[in-house]
């Protein structure tokens, strides 16, 4: 358990690291807000906002939240989630508080990979999954795909045997790398 929530600090703490440089040099807008802020998918002109698209736009990494829609995550977490927390190029599903407690974590790019090294520093199983993508990889809570450049991971959280995962993982990660 301790080396889960070690790697889900390095996770976050690399996450953060890496979207801290990303801001720009506008100003707040007026009210506080940065610009660009509020509703994700909001149109400043009032449009109904569109779909998030996995499609990368100019060789950009796709959208996490497009690369596992909410019903991928419940679908894998096997109940009902939250709306998504999109972060950088990550995008979580978590569980509603009353329960069951079920989380569904995406990544993209260099934190996906980053996420992959500490597994393997750690020590801990991951098995070829093959016919996925370039370089396909599973564990016991998560999949690693890469597709030329760019890295994905999908890890899931829940309070079970991480046995009864395997197969919903493979399923998904055969989904998300025909997104790629």
């Amino acid at each position: 358990m301790r080396t889960r929530r070690l790697i889900a600090l390095a996770l976050a703490a690399t996450l953060l690291t890496a979207s801290a440089g990303c801001g720009g040099d506008e100003p707040p807008a007026v009210g506080g807000a940065a610009p660009g802020a509020g509703t994700p998918g909001a149109d400043p002109t009032g449009e109904a906002p569109t779909e998030p698209s996995a499609e990368p736009v100019d060789g950009a990494a796709p959208e996490p939240c497009a690369l596992v829609s909410k019903a991928d995550a419940e679908r894998l977490a096997g109940t009902p989630l939250d709306e998504p927390v999109v972060a950088g190029q990550s995008c979580t599903y978590t569980g509603p508080v009353s329960g069951p407690t079920a989380q569904v974590e995406v990544f993209v790019g260099e934190g996906a990979k980053k996420y992959l090294d500490i597994e393997r520093q750690l020590g801990h199983e991951i098995r070829e999954l093959a016919g996925t993508a370039d370089e396909a990889l599973l564990t016991a809570e998560a999949f690693f795909l890469r597709r030329g450049e760019l890295w994905v991971a999908v890890r899931l959280v829940r309070l079970n045997d991480p046995q009864e995962n395997r197969a919903p993982l493979e399923r998904l990660a055969r989904t998300v790398a025909g997104r790629m």
